[in-house]
């Protein structure tokens, strides 16, 4: 039987197919175009609500992370310190210390006649910051510079010219500045920063202030002594941090000038003056005995940096010096560079020239050339003083052929200086500071966990945006 219509499904131009179809056709069409439309709309929204989100999600991941720079002008060198931190959801603020850092030398102190030569060694470590910092965040990323020891012994108006230099270079950095936050810190500011970074490394802070640990730096121009102190101290040596109900009664103090380069500049003025010097066939050459580098070392006094009245008596001349090395002998020429000044001590304790120390106590951390000096003898981190003078002893009585054929790496200079430095932490720990040979409480670091025992850590903590909660907990007067 035939369908009624069946040949229409081919033939489109019958008139009854032709009012129909066209019905159905456009009846079918609007359906599949509306549902094209609105897939297509669907999945524009989803691009572009996925877009927001990670466009978001990257956006509050960066804005999450904020950073802080200290630059770090010591007197051998300055060192840019690149950190981070972000502020948890309970407010707890988490650093990360090791965002970078570069060093650059010579240190600012080196340009007192070319200060303009200063601002070229910052600019170096501002394009070194401008890497570790995304570029969206320099405006709001604070930087600051703190010359310390080496920069301090400069006349003011040489320091002031060598830090507008700096600040002329940090004002375009597109780093958050300005000028006040280029200075030259207290030796006192800098032994506390120390304090602080240690101790927080240490989880001590907020705990017994007599858990917590002191620190003693040997830098190149400055010595610090930083420790909490049961004893009465004078005002000038005084110092409180206030962390939570917490109080700290802390000793700093800076021995400007008894850094071990300083020392050792102090310690070669010494071995020209008229008395030290041996008789010699010739007037027009003097020998003068340095107990402090190793025998068969010899220098040309011309290449020291001796002060002009050093030189005036002794520029006729050609001037060497004959190595004994003899760290007994060395050790009392330290010792008595520690003393210069001491009958001018006005008050109970002065263990070092004239200036007032308590006895020390607590445990303590041996940083910057302490630690690098161990580190050469290959010594233990808790090592005695003991070990170290018994290493020191063997080093500056050896011959210096043999040294340099056993340290191929080390530049002569560089090497001799571990007689002296041996001698000369035995002269201060020990023989001035009262720490017994065979004391346990020294521990010889340049850091505590994986943090860095670096004062300017101290100082981004204190000082930086950073520590919103640690501002308000932590107060340094």
């Amino acid at each position: 039987m035939r369908r009624p219509h069946a040949s229409n499904r081919v033939d489109s131009n019958t008139t009854g197919q032709h009012k129909m179809d066209p019905t159905i056709k456009l009846h079918t069409q609007t359906i599949s175009t509306r549902s094209i439309k609105s897939k297509i709309a669907t999945s524009v929204t989803l691009i572009v609500l996925l877009s927001c989100y990670y466009l978001f999600e990257s956006q509050t991941k960066s804005s999450s992370k904020k950073y802080g720079i200290i630059i770090d002008g010591g007197s051998t060198g300055t060192r840019i310190h690149v950190f981070g931190y972000r502020v948890e959801s309970g407010g707890k603020t988490v650093f990360d210390f090791e965002e970078g850092a570069l060093k650059v030398s010579p240190g600012l102190s080196a340009y007192a006649e070319d200060p303009g030569g200063a601002g070229g060694s910052v600019e170096e470590l501002v394009e070194f910051g401008k890497g570790r910092v995304p570029r969206e965040l320099w405006g709001e990323t604070e930087v600051r510079l703190m010359a310390t020891a080496g920069v301090r012994l400069l006349d003011l108006e040489v320091q002031d010219q060598i830090l507008n230099e700096c600040r002329r270079v940090l004002r375009k950095s597109g780093f958050k500045f300005q000028d006040s936050l280029a200075s030259v810190i207290t030796g006192s500011d800098e032994g506390l920063y120390a304090w602080v970074i240690a101790n927080y490394a240490l989880g001590a802070l907020g705990g017994d202030p007599l858990e917590t640990s002191g620190i003693i730096e040997l830098g190149g121009a400055s010595a610090q002594v930083t420790f909490v102190s049961t004893e009465p101290v004078p005002p000038e040596f005084s110092r409180t941090v206030k962390f939570g109900n917490i109080s700290y009664n802390i000793y700093s103090h800076s021995f400007l000038q008894l850094g071990l380069n300083a020392a050792l500049e102090a310690l070669r003025e010494s071995l020209v003056s008229e008395d030290n010097h041996l008789a010699a066939e010739s007037l027009e050459k003097v020998i003068y005995m340095d107990p402090c580098t190793p025998k068969g070392y010899s220098h040309v006094v011309e290449s020291w940096k001796l002060s002009p009245g050093s030189l005036t008596e002794k520029n006729r001349v050609v001037s060497t010096l004959h190595s004994r090395g003899n760290f007994s002998e060395c050790r009392s020429a330290a010792f008595s560079l520690l003393q210069k000044g001491k009958e001018r001590c006005s008050y109970q304790h002065c263990h070092i020239g004239s200036i007032f120390v308590p006895k020390l106590q607590g445990k303590f951390l041996a940083t910057e050339n302490f630690f690098h000096t161990s580190k050469f003898f290959g010594l233990d981190q808790r090592a005695f003083l003991l070990n170290l003078m018994i290493a020191g002893e063997q080093f500056c009585g050896e011959d210096w052929s043999r040294l340099k054929k056993k340290h191929r790496s080390f530049k002569d200079e560089d090497l001799a200086l571990y007689c002296f430095s041996a001698a000369y932490i035995v002269a201060l720990l020990h023989d001035s500071l009262g720490i017994a040979i065979d004391d346990q409480r020294i521990e010889f670091a340049n850091q505590a966990g994986n943090i860095p025992l670096d004062w300017a850590l101290g100082a981004f903590i204190l000082h930086t945006n950073a520590a919103l909660t640690w501002k308000s907990t932590l107060t340094v007067l």
